[in-house]
């Protein structure tokens, strides 16, 4: 770092700590021993910050935006608007944010359960539409990585918001055994530019201007890796492989998942002529596992999974799918142009069901089973 620079920063660092001494409070460290963190520093909201963050809400400090299990907390438009600049948000991202807590709210979605389950299930948030683009998110390479601050601090304010309002504190109410990183920050946005289909909004009713946020209860990514596979069905009985498999809840609680195609495997489908419809279709088709082990063979028992709907049959070697529907596979697109590389993510069971919902109240979007630009999926 040049001199000139790192004396100007230094100076700016060091009025910042005077200021705090002044005051006789380390803000950082108050934050922290307030636990009105998720365990990394915030920024200190200034009222300057916090009103800025209001007007991008709305405007009404007072407004009651949602209640947030499990304690119940009412959030309100300068409660969000403190968490937002907490998590270092920009005032741009407001309106996401919004819409996202609007959509965890949504009971189908029971943030309730998914705040206090033992799973390791944390809401993923995936925003389709111009907004993405606008306020600079990635879906593209590292994804679901770090280095992009709109997912990061969008993510994080979700938590923020669902630990100081909802009261989501691990070993109180979050009583999450092992918990998986996206409790941090799990938020990320489609590859609509590079990707060969129609954005995953545009599949579900709604126009391209459009934007929407999608939440999901879910699990960490599984890495599905496939070098080899030239054609469509390669690719996608190496995804059948990752979602096959006794251990995930969406083997034993059923519900919905999410498929995330990298850039190469998407196109490699999409140059064969296969649409979204192809795709998932497909999965549902040709993944699922054997009555028998999902039963432990009855080694302990008839244990099996006593969710399973009375149409499947329980022979030993009857297939069972983890979705009860191609419709419960929510397929998108996302990644770099190098890597032939996708992702399957298991959702949290039967217990929480997505919700899609669109950024701007007066977007069109699908109007069946929606309420307030609410879609239940």
């Amino acid at each position: 770092m040049p001199a000139l620079i790192e004396a100007t920063a230094n100076e700016g660092f060091a009025r910042a700590t005077r200021r705090s001494l002044e005051a006789g409070l380390d803000l950082v460290e108050h934050y922290f021993d307030q636990g009105w963190t998720d365990g990394l520093p915030v920024v200190p909201p200034s009222s300057e910050k916090i009103a800025a963050m209001v007007e991008a809400l709305g405007g009404d400090a007072q407004a009651i935006i949602a209640r947030i299990p499990p304690r119940w907390g009412v959030l309100t438009c300068e409660v969000l608007a403190v968490n937002m600049v907490m998590a270092g948000c920009k005032p741009e991202y407001a309106p996401v944010v919004r819409a996202a807590m609007l959509a965890l709210a949504a009971p189908a979605f029971n943030l309730n359960g998914v705040q206090a389950t033992t799973h390791v299930a944390s809401p993923l948030l995936i925003v389709n539409g111009p907004i993405a683009r606008q306020i600079g998110m990635n879906g593209g390479c590292n994804v679901f990585g770090s280095g992009n601050r709109a997912n990061a601090t969008i993510g994080r304010a979700l938590r923020l918001v669902m630990l100081n309002v909802g009261g989501g504190t691990p070993g109180d109410l979050d009583k999450s055994t092992l918990g998986h990183p996206g409790k941090y920050t799990y938020c990320v946005a489609e590859n609509e530019a590079q990707s060969p289909f129609s954005p995953y909004h545009v599949e579900h009713g709604y126009n391209a201007e459009d934007s929407t946020v999608f939440v999901i209860a879910a699990e960490a990514p599984h890495s599905v890796t496939d070098h080899v596979s030239t054609d469509p069905e390669g690719i996608l009985d190496a995804m059948c492989s990752a979602m096959s498999t006794i251990a995930s809840n969406n083997a034993v609680l059923s519900g919905h998942c999410a498929v995330v195609l990298g850039l190469e495997h998407a196109e490699t489908v999409a140059k064969r002529g296969w649409t979204r419809h192809d795709v998932r279709n497909y999965l549902w088709m040709h993944h699922g596992n054997c009555f028998n082990d999902l039963a432990r063979g009855h080694r302990y028992g008839k244990v099996y999974n006593r969710n399973l709907p009375k149409w499947y049959k329980r022979d030993p070697d009857s297939r069972i799918p983890i979705v009860p529907s191609p419709d419960n596979i929510h397929l998108f697109v996302m990644g770099g142009e190098a890597g032939r590389f996708s992702a399957f993510i298991p959702g949290w069971g039967h217990m929480s069901t997505p919700v899609l919902r669109a950024i701007d109240r007066a977007a069109a979007g699908p109007k069946q089973a929606c309420v307030d630009g609410t879609c239940v999926l």
